[in-house]
């Protein structure tokens, strides 16, 4: 049986790539986790790249926006919904 296509997350980068966002999933009208990404800067047109990832299951992951670094479970990650085609984000 076929998959059906998955848009890619965050938790899907390897250390050192980059991506433009596009958009975080919502798993509840009143999602405090998918707001609060959304309130760091995980945002539509950022641009995100994966500093540094855990010693065992790359949990958790060190991502950065613009100037700033957070570490992200990847739970977390994996809600953050990317573009990683080169030319998707031409930011730093």
């Amino acid at each position: 049986m076929h998959e059906p296509h998955r848009q890619p997350t965050l938790a899907d980068l390897g250390q050192g790539a980059t991506a433009a966002v596009t958009g975080v999933d919502y798993r509840a009208g009143d999602d405090p986790v998918a707001a609060r990404l959304e309130d760091l800067g995980f945002v539509s047109g950022e641009c995100v790249r994966v500093i540094a990832r855990g010693p065992i299951g790359g949990d958790p992951m060190v991502v950065q926006v613009g100037y700033t670094r957070f570490a992200l479970r990847r739970s977390e990650a994996a809600r953050v919904r990317i573009d990683a085609e080169e030319a998707a984000c031409t930011r730093p």
